[in-house]
């Protein structure tokens, strides 16, 4: 399945989605981001603010939610997606400046189970994850809309399991939620990025998800069409720097060239 599209966003999941909630103080530059960046932008955003002086904020959350906040007139400078979709849907909509574009990075999607547990669970065609389940849940993010949950359904379908798996997923709405489930102990197991796991030390790696079994991971980042913040396209070059590059390289996520 690699390469293929994620699917189009529909109307249900356009109009669902609750809203997210922007900084307490909007002052420099604001960053809608994909949940799964907090760790990695907000250590970025430390190193800008020592470098240069100025700030920069983060909402985090669902990229479908920050998406369709930003349609509605959210006051975002930059959009960071965990897929091409919703920044699609942003671009069709005219909602990202033209020539600011650019996929930014990469992830790797894994199986996780709290770091207390074990299993010898090896990720495979028709793998009995259900069966090691039991009376438990696997968490992820929505499988409709989050791109996690996205990315999981098509790695679940592509091993022939996921008729199986399906009523005992936990859906939360984003995946650093359905990250907390399994750290809490809530949830047996959980589907979510590499970078995802490395955050949490009270979750260990089952296994990676093959590459063919879902479309690729890509983060894509622009600038947001409505943008009025001079410093909004010196901290979009400022992710590509070395010092952010060496930040997000420790936080496990691949650098795209393009």
């Amino acid at each position: 399945m690699a390469g293929a599209a994620l699917p189009r966003p529909g109307l249900a999941e356009q109009t669902a989605a609750p809203p997210a909630a922007a900084p307490a103080a909007s002052t420099g530059t604001v960053v809608f981001a994909a949940a799964s960046m907090k760790n990695a932008l907000d250590a970025v955003a430390a190193a800008w603010k020592a470098d240069t002086g100025k700030s920069a904020s983060a909402v985090y959350a669902s990229s479908a939610v920050l998406a369709k906040q930003i349609e509605q007139g959210a006051p975002a400078d930059i959009f960071i997606s965990a897929d091409l979709t919703w920044m699609d849907y942003l671009d069709k909509a005219k909602l990202i400046k033209p020539g600011t574009r650019r996929n930014l990075l990469g992830n790797a999607l894994v199986l996780i189970q709290p770091a207390d547990a074990s299993t010898d669970l090896k990720i495979a065609p028709n793998f009995d994850l259900a069966g090691a389940t039991g009376d438990g849940k696997i968490a992820v993010c929505t499988i409709a809309s989050c791109p996690g949950g996205i990315y999981a359904k098509q790695a679940l379908e592509s091993l022939g399991v996921f008729a199986n798996v399906e009523p005992k997923l936990a859906q939360a709405d984003n995946i650093r939620n359905a990250l907390t489930l399994v750290s809490r102990g809530e949830a047996r197991f959980g589907i979510v990025y590499a970078t995802d796991a490395k955050a949490d030390p009270k979750v260990k790696v089952v296994g990676i998800f093959p590459e063919a079994s879902h479309s690729p991971i890509v983060y894509p980042v622009a600038l947001v069409a409505t943008s009025k913040n001079p410093d909004a396209a010196a901290f979009l070059a400022y992710l590509s720097s070395q010092a952010a590059t060496k930040i997000l390289l420790g936080q496990g996520f691949t650098i795209l060239s393009k």
